[in-house]
């Protein structure tokens, strides 16, 4: 089963959901929609509000509660992009100038935080305790996260388990609630709810680790930014962790010493990364990723089988087979 075979299943549901996005966006502010659609219709694949409906599914709630909540995690993993790009100095986003380039550093972390403020506003509308508390510790857990790799930025002795916490904070755990907050909905026994948690995590650090390993791999027309960036910014990912273990000493000191003083040339970074290639990181960094993927397909054996739990594993295979 293809990806688009999934989003086919569910291309009703994702189209109200699309309604959702777009009716709260709207504001008497010009500038706020102007620069949410430049991202929010910039082509994004509504990944984590796809999984939120397919889990939705397989626990057999079809409320309308889905769609506030699913926009919701949309608009929270949004927010997160427009300060990323702030903090990372981005260019691209999707294939597009990001929005900090066309509209300035300010009106993006100020969109930012109203589509923050905006997402809390649909969960009020859903009014259950349980979904705020998990959304409200997700938030706070991705905020921990993009100040934890604000600190590591540039540490060239950054440590495989340090990266690993940076992934899960800023990435896996937004995935693991909008899996999970679909099983409360569902008002699902807890061991169902944790193995949905559970799933959602793991697929969530597969896509980041895979995502960070494309950057090494990917042609620039694929991936939708520029490739090398994640280098030049400095931030340490596993291919380049795992590298570093391994290459010599006058190796190590010469990607240390590009790093620490940003001296990238388009020479140093092919350097770089046929020492990446060599060293077996991109290997290591997919075998990694697909360890989580097999992990997190076992998650879903406390349910039935049935269409919807299909798609969940279509999307944990699309997760290691992407190449954007």
């Amino acid at each position: 089963m293809q990806i688009s075979d999934v989003f086919a299943a569910y291309a009703d549901e994702m189209d109200q959901i699309e309604a959702y996005l777009d009716q709260h966006i709207s504001s008497d502010i010009k500038l706020i929609p102007e620069v949410a659609h430049h991202l929010i219709d910039s082509g994004g694949k509504r990944f984590r509000p796809l999984l939120h409906l397919i889990c939705a599914r397989l626990c057999g709630f079809t409320g309308e509660l889905r769609f506030p909540l699913a926009a919701s995690i949309e608009f929270i993993h949004t927010a997160s992009l427009l300060h990323d790009d702030v903090i990372d100095e981005a260019v691209i986003r999707r294939g597009k100038t990001s929005a900090n380039i066309a509209w300035g550093n300010a009106a993006s972390v100020l969109v930012g935080d109203f589509l923050y403020s905006k997402s809390f506003t649909l969960l009020s509308i859903i009014g259950d305790l349980d979904i705020f508390r998990l959304m409200s510790k997700m938030t706070n857990t991705m905020s921990e996260g993009e100040v934890f790799q604000l600190m590591k930025c540039g540490d060239t002795n950054l440590t495989e388990a340090e990266y690993l916490s940076i992934v899960e904070k800023k990435t896996a755990v937004l995935i693991s609630a909008a899996c999970e907050s679909a099983a409360v909905l569902g008002c699902l026994p807890k061991e169902k709810i944790r193995a949905l948690g559970q799933y959602g995590y793991k697929i969530g650090m597969a896509f980041q680790i895979t995502d960070d390993t494309l950057d090494y791999m990917a042609r620039e027309e694929d991936f939708g930014k520029a490739i090398g960036k994640d280098l030049e910014e400095g931030k340490m990912t596993l291919p380049l962790i795992y590298t570093l273990d391994r290459c010599s000493q006058t190796e190590r000191n010469m990607i240390k010493n590009t790093i620490q003083n940003k001296s990238f040339s388009s020479e140093t970074i092919r350097k770089i990364f046929t020492l990446v290639q060599k060293s077996g990181g991109i290997d290591y960094s997919l075998n990694r990723a697909e360890k989580f993927i097999k992990e997190s397909i076992n998650d879903l054996e406390v349910f039935n089988d049935s269409p919807a739990k299909d798609h969940l594993r279509a999307v944990a295979e699309y997760v290691l087979s992407r190449k954007q």
